[in-house]
């Protein structure tokens, strides 16, 4: 079969042939629909030790979906041909958060999974899944078009959904990056928290109108004008809720100006840039966290908002053969949504 792979580290991953794998004990062989392409993956293509300094070459692609192929030995609930997501964050099955589904925060440090640290992942025809958890039934929705839901929209669900208590009526929650991430958290705002007023920030006008047509109720060009506007909107008080989707220097910056007190900061953006944090920045016990992905339950919620056409993705295809210009083109900040592989069309 075709594989998109990383070859060496900090060159541009190649298109290869390579045998197709066949599944053990427990084991499951989706044939992928769809692949999303993400930025943290043009990180792994930058770091000079790609997946913690794990096995070279392997297959990116880590949201992925598809319908399931041969289930291996021992494996029960999912038949030949049933659409499924695949959940990325593969833990151990046995620590206490593994069995509480939150494998992404798995006590063993296994909570990579294809794609990300050595394993292969999606972009590819076929993708060997660990273990049939991670498989969550898709129904009616196309894998081609759901790919992203299991790292956009499962991050920023996540992300949206340790705040809800703050977000009453008269609150307000700010979107800094009208990207991928952040055209699904002001959704997912929208279907959790009606109540309260979203606002988004961005860079560039063109994902501003998006993030109007996708429910923020003002949108707002990035820089000290934003930060006025916010602090007016919420009588110098203000967001109870600031999810930074971007996470440089600059982002970070205007998230501590617009925090409130007792509010939270969320930073789910991976730029690399530092918070300023000192006796007034942020506000007075505005606790700042730093979430990874989301827990399995939450997966199986977001398809659920999927499936009633609450959250919808903006996807653009890619056959698996212009993979390398996807992701330039998500380099160059061309992508209105999220690119998708699909590796059969």
């Amino acid at each position: 079969m075709r594989a998109f792979q990383l070859v060496r580290a900090q060159e541009p991953p190649e298109l290869r042939e390579v045998p197709v794998p066949e599944p053990g004990p427990g084991q499951v062989l989706v044939k992928i629909g769809g692949a999303g392409a993400c930025h943290s993956d043009l990180h792994i293509m930058e770091n000079p030790s790609p997946g913690g300094g794990t096995r070279l070459p392997f297959s990116l692609g880590h949201e992925n979906a598809g319908w399931v192929e041969t289930p291996g030995p021992g494996v029960s609930g999912f038949a030949p041909g049933d659409p499924v997501m695949v959940y990325g964050a593969w833990g151990c099955g046995v620590c206490v958060n593994c069995r509480e589904g939150r494998e992404n925060y798995c006590q063993e440090g296994m909570h990579q999974g294809g794609g990300l640290s050595g394993y292969d992942g999606g972009m590819a025809e076929y993708l060997l899944v660990p273990a049939a958890r991670f498989l969550v039934p898709l129904g009616d929705l196309d894998p081609r078009e759901a790919a992203p839901l299991s790292d956009a929209g499962l991050t920023s669900y996540h992300a949206v959904k340790r705040s809800l208590h703050l977000l009453g009526p008269g609150s307000t929650a700010v979107v800094i990056g009208a990207g991928g991430l952040g055209q699904m958290a002001i959704q997912f705002l929208r279907a959790l928290s009606a109540a309260t007023t979203v606002v988004a920030v961005d860079s560039a006008a063109g994902k501003l109108e998006t993030a109007r047509r996708m429910g923020a109720d003002e949108v707002l060009l990035a820089g000290d004008q934003a930060v006025t506007r916010i602090k007016d909107m919420t009588r110098q008080q203000g967001a109870e809720l600031v999810l930074d989707m971007v996470g440089v220097d600059a982002t970070l910056r205007t998230a501590a100006q617009v925090a409130r007190t007792l509010g939270h900061v969320t930073i789910v953006g991976i730029g690399g840039g530092a918070l300023p944090v000192n006796f007034l920045s942020p506000p007075h016990e505005c606790s700042v966290a730093s979430p990874y992905w989301g827990y399995i339950p939450e997966l199986m919620e977001v398809i659920t908002l999927a499936r009633q056409g609450k959250v919808t993705m903006l996807v653009e295809h890619f056959p698996l053969d212009r993979a390398a210009e996807a992701y330039r083109l998500l380099h160059e900040g061309k992508i209105k949504g999220r690119a998708v592989i699909t590796p059969h069309g």
